[in-house]
């Protein structure tokens, strides 16, 4: 149940093709004004920037709960790390499918 097919192997590598040549259906309303570049999506740097504040939010709420801060305080340091892990997970999927970036 582990092994992964030929089948998943190719449907891999099409979809890292066709996310390098950009998903169906789309239009860059900027694409050729001016020669202006594709954009390109940097979903490490949102990857690596979740992780921190995530990581921050934490260590937020601990100090927060520790000095005994109003408690609005530590709720909010949760809601942030929590909003951050959703973060991780969708960036995470994205690119396990293949997206650039």
């Amino acid at each position: 149940m582990g092994r992964v097919s030929d089948n998943d192997e190719n449907h891999r590598a099409q979809s890292e093709r066709d996310f390098s040549q950009g998903l169906p259906d789309h239009h860059n309303p900027l694409g050729g004004i001016g020669g202006a570049p594709a954009a390109l999506s940097a979903l490490t740097l949102r990857l690596v920037l979740a992780a921190v504040g995530c990581a921050l939010s934490v260590v937020g709420a601990v100090v927060a709960y520790w000095v005994g801060a109003p408690a609005g305080i530590i709720v909010a340091f949760i809601v942030v790390a929590a909003l951050a892990a959703v973060n991780i997970v969708v960036v995470a999927r994205r690119k396990r499918r293949g997206e650039p970036g």
